[in-house]
């Protein structure tokens, strides 16, 4: 079982329209709404290449209660969300359909009480005997300290569990700190992480900060990793035009399925690029296009090189 943990879980919602013009009214030609939060992405990816996941997180008030009942018709994924008393945040995703530009409206989440932080600390470390893989990922909701993304992956690490970490800002500087397996920061979080706008330069920093292994999103570019068994790029063979909602999570779940079926970096990259590229060629955002995907899986370029032994 692979465990994700998203603490700012969410309920997306998808409104497409003709053209989108400030201070204008507008007609929704489809509204959408699935379970969200970056973690609860992640899982979704997982559960459809075929992995039994379970979700953890925070989930409260009547937008809680959809997301849960949502998450019970996602195939794969089991639900153990830990209650609060504050309501689940809601994301609102804006399309324009003729320029494919997306418009995202995120809510502040709720605000998580110490003893529900405790709670859900005590679920967290029942839940890992059973897990091969976590992956920790999103925003932290108010209430939740700062460094929580370092004490899980401590935990996580002394049960002798790899632990994936996509967070940004404060939250990530500490919780490399507390050396994770792996990171995928985009560039933007691993210049700021860093100070260094190089991405080459940036991720080999951030291994010397104490992430085991990096692997820092390019956009339309694809992926840079820089690993103890070498460093690689992957580049998807043209710019998808699209929806890049969920693009990075689906990047995160090949990664994180790669990981645990062992697989040579150069696969893991392989299958992340492609599953990002499929992502944003969904008509729905945060699914992939699986017909997109197995296409792109012959089409994605890995360059790069093993270290020495």
């Amino acid at each position: 079982m692979i465990l994700t943990v998203t603490l700012n879980t969410a309920l997306d919602i998808t409104y497409r329209v003709r053209s989108l013009r400030p201070h204008t009214s507008h007609r929704v030609s489809e509204v959408t709404e699935r379970p969200g939060g970056k973690g609860v992405n992640v899982a979704r990816v997982l559960a459809a290449l075929g992995h039994e996941v379970t979700v953890t997180g925070f989930t409260g008030g009547a937008t809680g209660r959809v997301v849960q009942e949502r998450l019970a018709s996602v195939p794969g994924v089991v639900d153990a969300l830990v209650p609060i008393t504050c309501a689940t945040r809601r994301t609102i995703a804006v399309v324009d359909d003729r320029s494919g530009d997306t418009t995202q409206l995120n809510e502040p989440g709720p605000t998580v009480t110490p003893a529900e932080w405790s709670a859900f600390q005590e679920a967290y470390e029942a839940l890992l005997p059973t897990a091969s893989a976590v992956a920790l990922c999103g925003s932290l909701p108010p209430g939740v300290p700062v460094g929580a993304y370092a004490g899980l992956v401590r935990t996580a690490r002394s049960a002798g569990i790899p632990v994936l970490l996509d967070t940004s800002g404060e939250p990530l500087r500490r919780g490399v700190a507390a050396r994770p397996d792996l990171i995928k920061p985009n560039t933007d979080e691993l210049a700021e992480l860093t100070g260094s706008h190089d991405p080459v330069r940036a991720t080999q920093d951030a291994r010397r900060r104490g992430a085991g292994a990096v692997v820092a999103s390019l956009g339309r570019e694809g992926l840079l990793a820089a690993t103890r068994d070498g460093r690689w790029r992957a580049t998807p063979p043209a710019p998808v035009h699209g929806n890049p909602t969920g693009a990075g999570d689906s990047a995160v779940a090949g990664l994180l399925s790669g990981l645990i079926e062992h697989l040579p970096w150069p696969d893991r990259l392989t299958r992340a690029t492609a599953l990002s590229a499929a992502t944003v060629a969904a008509p729905v955002a945060g699914e992939f296009d699986q017909g997109a995907y197995e296409e792109l899986l012959g089409q994605v370029v890995v360059s790069g090189e093993a270290s020495a032994a």
